[in-house]
């Protein structure tokens, strides 16, 4: 009797399984973790690709333990990152600690589960682009003009505490242009440009970098119409190169006068007169 119970229990696991495989349903595909980035070392967010569904609605949970601890923990917030993402917020997030995560999805048919993905906030950090880029022509009193560019830092990170450092890239271009000319402006938040064709349209853009972690991505696109006149003007140009060289022929004479007399000596060096050991000098003098 037991022997016809198991024989028509194991008929009927078949026969189910040989269903699903004849309406396609299969356990679901292996999914992968394929990113986590932190934009201020505060809170970070990963997000992973599905595997194939197997035809069946399917479940993902991501499940982390720190390096060193045994517990593990179920992913605390699904909805702030989007469609399959797992973000942490302050109280989950620490520095200096690795986290060790994977991905299970699981359907009627069984279950699949990612590699172990290995993350330190630390060296995830990729912060928003840089806001309120601002640009504009400045034509200072017989100066040259320049294009004056200004940035702020992005609104989640805290400049003040010294908890954070950014560095900057500018880059620009004439609008029909298909190379971008890229400037490095360090820590500083405004930066000048000289070199522009004039009458040309400008596309202008900022991004920001921490000391650890990745470029941010490129700020939207400002513009900026360059005036035909973005040159100093020719009366300018030769007053100032007839000031500066009027400048280097006085301080060339100066050197000259002061120096005059070595000069002379060194290119027209005295002769010396004869000297003879033991010789006096008095002796050839004529008396009287």
């Amino acid at each position: 009797m037991k022997e016809n119970v198991a024989s028509a229990t194991i008929f009927t696991l078949l026969l189910f399984l040989n269903t699903c495989l004849l309406n396609g349903q299969l356990p679901p595909g292996k999914p992968e973790i394929f990113k986590c980035r932190s934009p201020n070392k505060e809170t970070f967010t990963c997000w992973w690709r599905p595997g194939t569904d197997g035809g069946l609605p399917t479940n993902y949970s991501l499940t982390y333990h720190r390096e060193g601890e045994t517990l593990m923990h179920e992913c605390p917030d699904y909805i702030t990152g989007g469609p399959n993402s797992c973000h942490f917020g302050k109280q989950y997030t620490s520095m200096w600690r690795t986290y060790i995560m994977m991905v299970n999805a699981t359907n009627q048919m069984g279950s699949s589960f990612s590699d172990e993905l290995y993350v330190d906030v630390t060296y995830i950090v990729q912060p928003d682009p840089p806001l309120e880029l601002a640009v504009e022509v400045k034509k200072p009193e017989d100066r040259k003009p320049y294009l004056w560019i200004k940035w702020s830092p992005p609104t989640l990170i805290d400049l003040k505490t010294g908890w954070f450092t950014l560095l900057y890239e500018i880059r620009l271009k004439p609008e029909k242009a298909a190379e971008w000319e890229i400037h490095f402006a360090g820590q500083q938040t405004e930066f000048k440009i000289l070199s522009l064709h004039p009458g040309q349209k400008y596309l202008v853009q900022v991004r920001c970098k921490p000391d650890h972690g990745y470029w941010s991505a490129w700020s939207p696109e400002t513009f900026i119409q360059i005036p035909s006149d973005f040159t100093m003007n020719d009366t300018t140009v030769w007053i100032s190169v007839a000031v500066l060289s009027a400048v280097i022929c006085l301080i060339i004479v100066w050197a000259v006068a002061l120096k005059g007399y070595s000069m002379v000596t060194c290119i027209f060096p005295p002769v010396p007169g004869p000297k003879i050991k033991g010789f006096d000098a008095h002796l050839l003098e004529v008396t009287p």
